[in-house]
């Protein structure tokens, strides 16, 4: 049998065991007001027997109409999100504007093939708002359970409904960008490396019409991007994780073939797909960018490569911000438009001329 839970300390009963009033109580506990040194000292003495550590923070919520808790839902598994360094900078900068609203952040997993079990965790959960910010799907069923409630809610460009206030990226644009500047340099025959198109995405060799199916459309928007330039690439591969293991495994797939016949460039759509594709070129003897280009897509630090990979920086740690402020207006009562975060097309050492067959 479980023990006996104790009941919670209360201001009332601190400021009789100290001798004061509740409202002295208070005002010596906050630090807030101009209450005597030796009053202070006894109503800290008390609150520290009866072990009141302060206000239940349930009841100062009902009371401001406030939890102080912001839900951000990431699609996935945590674990994959803390690997990646992109979805870590965001939340880095969305966590600092939290920091000054001041609120707390609540990372909830939704997992990609059963988005719908996330709600149970939602709908137990008391939050102010929900920020969507790490590439999820156009459609989401936690959508309509927070419109119900009138949880206001910000999103990276997905889900795709006007409820969410956007923060949008030109996905197809940047990723034209950055095959325009392989096009530039006189590459011709150029593969493209997605990220997952769907939940149930499995790496290897992909068709066009994959595209016409997907759930995400980062994935699918950049694939566009790159087809806009390149409408006759025929290697084409997708990626079950957008990590590095897994783009290796599709860039074998791309690259180990004869020479006339392999492409002189890959477009991967994140930069730890793009370094897959640099270890796989590694492993077969392929050297970047003598033998084969490679882009990227993000603009992450990656201190363990020597060289400066070619990519669309979205400045990550700036994204993350400008949610913050979207979401710190809406509690201020506001109703921001959608914004569009800008992107840089960063040119490093991982493109060159193609050398002749």
């Amino acid at each position: 049998m479980a023990p006996d839970r104790q009941p919670r300390a209360t201001l009332r009963a601190v400021a009789e065991a100290a001798g004061v009033s509740t409202s002295t109580a208070s005002l010596a506990f906050s630090g807030k007001g101009p209450v005597a040194a030796d009053t202070v000292e006894r109503v800290l003495a008390a609150a520290a027997r009866l072990g009141y550590t302060g206000p239940d923070p349930l009841a100062s919520s009902l009371r401001h109409g406030r939890s102080g808790i912001v839900g951000v839902v990431v699609e996935g598994r945590l674990l994959h999100a803390f690997r990646d360094p992109f979805a870590v900078s965001v939340l880095d900068g969305l966590s600092q504007v939290l920091d000054e609203v001041p609120a707390g952040m609540l990372l909830i997993a939704q997992h990609a093939g059963a988005p719908e079990k996330a709600i149970p965790q939602l709908a137990g959960t008391a939050l102010d708002a929900v920020v969507f910010s790490l590439c999820g799907p156009d459609d989401n069923p936690a959508v309509d359970h927070l419109a119900a409630r009138g949880i206001p809610m910000v999103g990276d460009g997905s889900p795709a409904d006007e409820r969410v206030v956007q923060l949008a990226l030109d996905n197809r644009g940047a990723s034209a960008a950055v095959s325009r500047h392989l096009h530039e340099l006189g590459h011709r025959r150029v593969a493209h490396l997605m990220m997952p198109l769907r939940h149930d995405s499995s790496t290897g060799l992909a068709r066009r019409a994959v595209l016409e199916d997907a759930e995400f459309a980062d994935s699918r928007d950049r694939a566009l991007g790159f087809l806009d330039v390149f409408p006759d690439a025929a290697l084409l591969a997708q990626t079950s994780l957008p990590d590095v293991e897994q783009g290796a495994a599709a860039a074998r797939l791309l690259l180990d073939r004869p020479r006339g016949q392999r492409p002189t460039a890959v477009v991967a759509q994140s930069d730890l797909l793009a370094m897959g594709v640099v270890r796989a070129a590694d492993e077969l003897g392929l050297r970047v960018p003598e033998d084969l280009s490679v882009t990227g897509f993000d603009g992450v630090e990656l201190p363990w490569f020597a060289g400066t990979l070619t990519t669309v920086d979205q400045h990550g740690e700036q994204k993350g911000r400008r949610l913050g402020e979207l979401l710190r207006r809406i509690l201020d009562g506001e109703r921001p438009q959608d914004e569009v975060q800008d992107t840089d097309l960063r040119l490093g050492t991982t493109t060159a001329p193609p050398a002749g067959d």
